[in-house]
């Protein structure tokens, strides 16, 4: 994971939810459980609730296929100062586990710079 500057209009756009570049590669969880080792990884999914809160301290960035600026994913992103994205149409369809990317938590943006093998 690293921290950069954005360039690009972005191959993915949503909702900026917490500033902050990152580039990294991602892990597509459907739920909490299924994650046993996220350390760096920016996590994908399509929705967060409560019960993913143990898992945000350690992923270097947040991005979400539903929500607005008071979801949840959204919200508690801001309160630990993880870049966030949400809204993001067909998130979860277009990355897989393993995709390289470059998030920008203020723009809104992702841009998808390496595709892992499917």
């Amino acid at each position: 994971q690293e921290q950069t500057q954005s360039t690009g209009t972005g191959d993915l756009q949503g909702i900026g939810c917490c500033k902050g570049v990152v580039r990294g590669r991602v892990k597509v969880v459907r739920r909490p459980e299924e994650v046993y080792q996220s350390e760096g990884d920016i996590l994908v999914t399509t929705s967060t609730d409560p019960g993913w809160v143990t898992i945000f301290p350690s992923i270097s960035g947040i991005l979400v296929e539903r929500g607005s600026l008071l979801s949840h994913a959204a919200i508690v992103s801001r309160e630990m100062g993880i870049p966030c994205v949400v809204g993001i149409s067909g998130l979860t369809s277009r990355l897989k586990t393993g995709d390289l990317v470059e998030m920008d938590g203020e723009k809104g943006i992702v841009n998808i710079l390496e595709q892992d093998e499917r």
